[in-house]
């Protein structure tokens, strides 16, 4: 399958490439020797974490301390 890439950066993605993944509007982009590799994401699991996070008030300072405690 061919994708044409346009003076703005942009690809469309075949549909018979898309239809074989899940559902995604939000694709991870990462570059794998010389390739670069798409990976769909689910933006909704995110935000139902942000959600869970923000009912335990749980802020995203108290995330950076645990984080900074955990690589110590």
């Amino acid at each position: 399958m061919l994708a044409k890439l346009t003076s703005k950066n942009q690809i469309t993605l075949p549909k018979a490439a898309v239809s074989q993944v899940d559902m995604a509007d939000y694709f991870e982009v990462t570059v794998d020797d010389g390739r670069i590799v798409l990976t769909p994401v689910r933006v909704q699991q995110a935000q139902a974490v942000r959600d869970k996070l923000q009912q335990l008030g749980i802020t995203e300072q108290d995330v950076a301390d645990a984080v900074a405690w955990a690589r110590r």
